[in-house]
C-alpha cells in the first residue's frame, strides 16, 4: 500500500531521528551492545541517553567474563531520568531508540507519559514492545537502512 504525502514526510523525519539515535550510541562504553535513545517532544529533541553505567561508576559494562553488569543503565532509562531531572517533561513525546525497549524500560516510557516509541531494531525478547501496545502507546519499528517507501 502506498504512503501518503504526510506519512513519507514522518517516515523520513523517523528515519532521521533513529540515525540520530545509532550516533548517540557511539558514546556508550559497552561493548556487547551500543544503544542510543532520544525523546523528542514538539519537534525537539527534549532528552537523549546511550546505555552506560551510573555517574561516578567506571565506564566498563561488562565483567570479566562478558556479561553485562547489572547495574548497567538502559538509554531509554539514561533519556527518561535525564528529562526528568530537567525542566522539561516527557508527556505525549516520542522517544526514538536504535533497540527496542526490554519490559523494565517499557515500564519507565509507560510512566513517563510517552505515546510512541519508534525503533530500528528488534530484540530476540517482544515483552517490552507487547506491553506498550498493551497501554495504548503507539509502536513502531522502522528499518533505517532501507529506502524503502521514501
Amino acid at each position: 500500500m502506498a504512503l501518503s504525502h504526510e506519512e513519507k514526510k514522518q517516515l523520513a523525519v523517523d528515519k532521521k531521528y533513529l540515525r540520530m539515535a545509532r550516533i548517540w550510541a557511539e558514546n556508550s562504553y559497552c561493548t556487547r551492545l551500543n544503544v542510543g535513545a532520544l525523546i523528542v517532544k514538539d519537534k525537539m529533541i527534549i532528552s537523549d541517553g546511550y546505555n552506560g553505567t551510573p555517574s561516578g561508576f567506571e565506564n566498563k559494562c561488562e565483567d570479566d567474563e562478558g556479561k553485562t553488569k547489572a547495574y548497567v543503565l538502559h538509554a531509554e532509562a539514561n533519556a527518561i531520568t535525564k528529562v526528568a531531572a530537567s525542566n522539561n517533561n516527557s508527556t505525549g513525546a516520542t522517544i526514538y531508540v536504535t533497540n527496542s525497549p526490554c519490559m523494565e524500560c517499557a515500564k519507565l516510557i509507560i510512566q513517563a507519559g510517552i505515546r510512541r516509541v519508534v525503533y530500528a531494531t528488534q530484540y530476540r525478547i517482544t515483552e517490552g514492545i507487547d506491553l506498550l501496545r498493551q497501554a495504548g502507546i503507539t509502536v513502531d519499528h522502522i528499518d533505517i537502512d532501507s529506502s524503502e517507501d521514501l
